[in-house]
């Protein structure tokens, strides 16, 4: 066994290479980094097409992009393995190294000379092979402040160099349940929810980096990619630090007591100083002479099955995801383009600003007419104080109980008013005649008592119907705020012109009820005939009965007090009551009319404002010079507006080469899914 040779077997873009490690003579043969020797031209396009993605920064679009994420407990060698792969020096040590998400993109560059450089807070920091780790710890306190203290605000790091390939990894920080000096107590779930973020997405790849020297099923780690990812069909365990716990590794690994379904690969760390070249053959050495290291099967062992592995996973889950990704692109291109189509055309000269207020005008004059005269709420299915015609019979009929309610102080003895007017109106003249100037005071008593409620129900609907016109008008001039306070304005003016003229007409119609009691209503004879029916029976019960009753029940009374009206005459007491009863009989009709007479007023008023009235003040207003040249402003795109539309334009743009760099490759990975 002495003069044995084991192969490494490695992957690069031309052919697969033979690494030899000869123990005999001790020799060191130099290899590429093994990310790079498991790159081969089958899968270069996948990787390819999704760098051009990610160079276009469609993931800000809220499309998912395949990437590979690291996780694993504090101190499980993480940061080992990405440097490892990549053949990059990152920062190690005790504690905490990592504290931010670390994005590595990888990209295979011809010129000999490499180029990396990070990207965090729109600022870029070039550094070199031999000052990365540096770079990235001054970055780290930049961000997450000196100290302990972690932040979800990535940094990207970017290496460009030959012989590496087009790949993004995610290094995040390592999962700690203890707080140390400097750490907020909180620290365990700030680090947890970090992680949960990016392992969620069910595109990421899921790097879970083990210690052979803990039990796998009490690692943090394990619990959450299990949480994401059940199955572990996306799962990749890492096992490093073999050599310090080689005893029941290899049980371990193929008992998979956590369900890793993509399997396992066991790793050497690099140690101290020693250089990539040096740790992969010191690894290979490792897993072929110990004792019980050898018994691993040499399909799960060594950082470059690892990387060959990991490229095989990666461009698995690139085909798999490459269709959903393309619906995802046309879909948010094709709401992209909508939204863009419904933004106003800019406009270049005055007429076509005409035009747009003019399409403003119709359209929320059309509006108008559906909710407020034809009932149509189909515009707004869901704002019930946009149904108008509901929302004002609603009103209307309130208006007309409290109009007809009875008055709850204020209530007279019965029939103590008719008396008292009457002897204040009584004149020369035959007994059994009701002078009509004592009827009329009566009425004119009763309508002082209700004169302001009409008024007040009037300004009530007018404020509601300008709540209902501001909401319209924002909606169709959303799209022009430069000029919708004036449109709101004219609006508002308006709706105050219609509700002073409103109100001078219903104090009219009020006025009216006291000049004169007329109707042509038979219902006022009717009432008052079955009301006077029992006038005998009440004088009779007030100045006959024997028993002197205090109350008596009347139809449309009910129980009057009676005791108070003894010490009068017979004939007054008649006068009075036959005026109590036409007044009575005559109130109700003048309620009825004043309620019908505003309904009829409104609905005429209404019709007024958004057939003709609407159109015409708001046009007077924006061609008004006076307000600011409303029809100029229109032509001055609001920032609002300009803004979104340079948004929505850098979004079709950005999704249509997205577009296009994966239309080329869609139908080449049909049979990858499957390899």
């Amino acid at each position: 066994m002495g003069g044995s040779k084991k192969q490494v077997v490695t992957q690069t873009s031309s052919s697969l290479a033979i690494v030899e490690a000869n123990t005999l003579d001790n020799k060191l043969v130099t290899i590429d980094a093994p990310i790079v020797s498991s790159y081969n031209d089958r899968i270069r396009p996948l990787l390819d097409t999704v760098d051009r993605l990610r160079n276009l920064n469609v993931m800000r679009e809220g499309i998912q992009l395949p990437t590979i994420v690291v996780v694993g407990d504090q101190s499980s060698g993480k940061s080992s393995v990405l440097e490892s792969l990549a053949g990059i020096s990152l920062p190690r040590g005790q504690g905490i190294y990592t504290r931010v998400p670390l994005v590595m993109r990888l990209q295979r560059s011809s010129s000999p000379d490499p180029e990396i450089w990070l990207e965090y807070s729109d600022k870029v920091v070039p550094t070199d092979e031999e000052h990365i780790a540096e770079a990235i710890c001054a970055a780290t306190d930049v961000i997450a402040g000196s100290g302990k203290l972690v932040s979800d605000t990535p940094l990207t790091l970017h290496v460009k160099k030959a012989g590496v390939p087009d790949l993004t990894m995610v290094d995040l920080p390592g999962i700690t349940r203890v707080p140390v000096n400097g750490q907020p107590e909180n620290i365990y779930e700030q680090i947890s929810g970090m992680i949960m973020k990016y392992i969620e997405p069910q595109e990421s790849i899921i790097l879970n980096v083990l210690s052979a020297t803990v039990d796998f099923t009490t690692c943090e780690s394990i619990r959450m990619s299990r949480q994401v990812d059940k199955t572990g069909e996306r799962t990749l365990a890492v096992v490093t630090k073999v050599d310090m716990a080689p005893e029941g590794l290899l049980q371990k690994v193929t008992a998979d007591d956590v369900s890793i379904g993509l399997g396992y690969v066991c790793v050497r760390n690099r140690i101290g100083e020693e250089t990539y070249e040096e740790a992969r053959l010191q690894e290979e050495l490792l897993f072929r002479t110990h004792p019980l290291l050898r018994l691993i099967d040499d399909d799960i062992v060594g950082i470059p099955v690892l990387a060959h592995k990991l490229m095989l996973i990666q461009a698995t889950m690139i085909s798999r995801c490459l269709p959903e990704i393309v619906r995802k692109i046309n879909l948010k291109m094709e709401t992209a383009v909508v939204e863009l189509n419904k933004l106003p055309i800019v406009m270049a000269s005055t007429g076509e600003a005409l035009m747009a207020l003019m399409d403003i005008i119709t359209s929320a004059k059309e509006s108008l007419l559906r909710i407020l005269i034809q009932g149509d709420f189909s515009e707004f299915p869901d704002d019930q104080n946009m149904h108008c015609t509901a929302r004002l019979a609603d009103m209307l009929s309130q208006f007309s109980d409290n109009l007809q309610a009875k008055p709850e102080n204020g209530v007279t003895e019965f029939l103590m008013d008719e008396i008292k007017v009457l002897d204040e109106c009584k004149c020369v003249g035959l007994p059994n005649f009701i002078p009509r100037s004592a009827f009329l005071a009566i009425l004119s008593q009763q309508v002082d008592v209700i004169h302001d409620k009409p008024v007040d129900f009037i300004r009530k609907i007018w404020d509601y119907i300008e709540t209902v016109l501001s909401s319209v008008i924002a909606k169709y001039s959303d799209n022009f705020p430069q000029i919708q306070s004036s449109i709101k304005r004219a609006g508002r003016i308006l709706i105050s012109k219609i509700k002073e003229q409103f109100v001078s007409r219903v104090s009219e119609i009020v006025e009216m009820e006291k000049l004169t009691d007329y109707t042509c209503n038979p219902e006022y004879m009717k009432s008052w005939t079955e009301k006077t029916a029992s006038q005998q029976d009440f004088i009779d019960a007030v100045l006959n009965d024997a028993r002197r009753p205090e109350f008596f029940a009347m139809a449309g009374f009910g129980n009057v007090k009676i005791s108070h009206l003894r010490k009068y005459h017979a004939h007054l007491l008649q006068q009075a009551f036959d005026m109590k009863m036409r007044i009575s009989s005559y109130w109700a009709i003048v309620l009825r009319r004043i309620v019908d007479s505003l309904a009829l007023y409104l609905q005429l008023s209404v019709k007024y404002l958004v057939n003709s009235q609407f159109q015409k003040e708001v046009v007077a207003e924006m061609v008004d010079p006076r307000g600011g040249g409303g029809v100029e402003r229109m032509m001055e795109e609001s920032p609002s507006v300009a803004s979104k539309r340079e948004k929505l334009k850098n979004s079709i743009k950005l999704l249509k080469e997205s577009k296009d760099a994966v239309a080329a490759i869609v139908d080449q990975t049909s049979g990858y899914g499957d390899r």
